[in-house]
């Protein structure tokens, strides 16, 4: 057992994180345990813990794409790790949903990031995530009110781009990503551009490159946070071939797409998608539990430090 960890300490997958769960527990070198979930005809939920809990640290890992079907289990695990006897309940989302919806866009609309961050908040000691999709916050102790850690994938992801491709040409699908796209870019030591994004739709973009090179001899590199429908990240390739450049890699932190996608990408002409596994996804490439375990450890210790001086969370 890692002496810099509270002990014992168990990291407990939920549904959906039983790939995920044994790579942090090795970095962390501790155990880990599957909860149980039940399902009755009526939609109720019912979890179960299989193992001792008390006078443990326990970690909850779950990534939270399809939040709406796994927050409810979530919390009654926490709950219930509470109730068995956990000294702390912390929680690792590798993928932390419900960002986007970030101010009122229209009257009488609810604020979730605001919403889901109260939610979390009151129900865990500690959150350890990677790359959230901040915009219009700056950071996530804007709206979360229990201690946070943020993990940046990039330098993973540099070293994933300097291994595998030659000559890489960084490029960013929209500006957003612009800032993010430069940091891998100056971690690999490769160019890196960016292209503007008009949105005609949830499902309908288009996209143009802000500079045209030169880049001969390059292998151009789509890097993004997040891929969902697919369709920003396959414009932006037939705009890169259109120029004259080699069938484009993707490489994504959050891989929320589904088959569909992945098949549009390639009608496309991307040759390869790589992903981060803050997602189980087929292109998965890139373990971020070793840069994940870190922070585990961090402020596992400070929650620890925090219930010894009676200061520990309601």
């Amino acid at each position: 057992m890692n002496a810099s960890l509270p002990t014992p300490t168990l990291v407990v997958a939920l549904p959906g994180g039983e790939k995920f769960a044994p790579l942090l527990a090795s970095s962390l070198r501790c155990d880990w345990h599957a909860i149980s979930r039940h399902c009755f005809p009526d939609g109720e939920t019912l979890v179960r813990y299989d193992v001792p809990l008390k006078g443990r640290t326990v970690v909850l890992a779950c990534s939270l794409d399809h939040p709406d079907d796994k927050t409810l289990a979530l919390l009654f695990a926490a709950d219930a790790a509470r109730e068995l006897g956990a000294t702390q309940v912390g929680l690792v989302a590798p993928y932390l949903a419900y960002m986007r919806q970030d101010i009122r866009f229209h009257p009488g609309e609810a604020v979730t990031s605001r919403s889901y961050a109260k939610l979390l908040s009151a129900n865990f000691d500690w959150l350890v995530t990677a790359d959230p999709h901040l915009h219009r916050w700056h950071s996530l102790n804007e709206i979360y009110t229990l201690p946070t850690e943020v993990v940046a994938s990039a330098p993973l992801i540099a070293r994933w781009i300097g291994r595998h491709i030659q000559r890489p040409l960084l490029v960013g699908p929209d500006a957003e990503s612009e800032q993010w796209v430069a940091e891998v870019a100056r971690l690999c030591s490769a160019p890196c551009t960016v292209m503007t994004k008009t949105r005609r739709g949830d499902r309908h973009v288009g996209v143009r490159l802000r500079d045209a090179g030169p880049w001969t001899g390059h292998t151009p590199m789509l890097v993004d946070d997040i891929a969902s429908t697919g369709h920003t990240l396959a414009e932006a390739a037939r705009t890169l071939m259109g120029i004259g450049l080699p069938a484009p890699v993707c490489v994504v932190v959050h891989a929320l797409f589904d088959a569909a996608a992945a098949d549009l990408l390639h009608g496309a002409g991307v040759r390869r998608i790589a992903s981060c596994d803050s997602i189980s996804h087929p292109s998965n490439a890139i373990a971020l539990a070793p840069l994940l375990a870190p922070a585990v450890r961090r402020l596992a210790q400070v929650a620890q430090a925090s219930h010894k001086a009676g200061l520990a969370r309601p």
